[in-house]
C-alpha cells in the first residue's frame, strides 16, 4: 500500500517576500506599541491615585533617554496604524453620494486626516495650561 504524503506549505518569512504584506505586518507589529503606551498611561494614573510624590516620580521617569525614543517610536507606529485606518474608511463606508455622484475615495481619506487634525488642536487648545 502506498505511503500519502501531505503537502506542508514553509511558513517562514512568507511576509518578508512581498513589499505589501511587510507594511501590513509592521501595522499589525503597532499593536504592541500601543499596548505598552497604554501601560504607561495607566501607570500615571495609578502613581497619580498613590499621591503627588509618587505621581512626580513616574513623571520624571518619563524623562530618560529610554523613554523619549520609546515614546518617538510609539508615534511613528500609531501615526502608521492611523495612517492605514484612514486608507481603509474608502473601502469600509457605504458609498456617499453627493448631488448624485460617488465623492471620491481620496476625498474620503483627506477628510477624516484633516477631521482628525482639527479635533487634536482643539483639544490641545482646550488643555493648554
Amino acid at each position: 500500500m502506498a505511503q500519502v504524503k501531505t503537502y506542508v506549505r514553509p511558513m517562514a518569512g512568507w511576509w518578508r517576500k512581498n513589499p505589501f504584506y511587510v507594511w501590513y505586518m509592521a501595522r499589525e507589529a503597532s499593536c504592541v506599541f500601543i499596548t505598552l503606551y497604554a501601560l504607561v498611561v495607566l501607570t500615571g494614573l495609578l502613581r497619580l491615585y498613590q499621591g503627588k510624590s509618587q505621581f512626580d516620580a513616574w513623571r520624571e521617569s518619563l524623562a530618560g533617554p529610554l523613554s523619549i525614543a520609546f515614546h518617538s517610536a510609539a508615534l511613528a507606529f500609531v501615526l502608521y496604524h492611523s495612517w492605514t485606518w484612514f486608507k481603509v474608511m474608502p473601502k469600509t463606508l457605504p458609498f456617499v453620494r453627493l448631488g448624485g455622484r460617488r465623492v471620491p475615495d481620496r476625498l474620503i481619506v483627506v477628510s477624516g486626516v484633516v477631521a482628525t487634525v482639527l479635533v487634536s488642536i482643539a483639544l490641545f487648545w482646550a488643555v493648554r495650561p
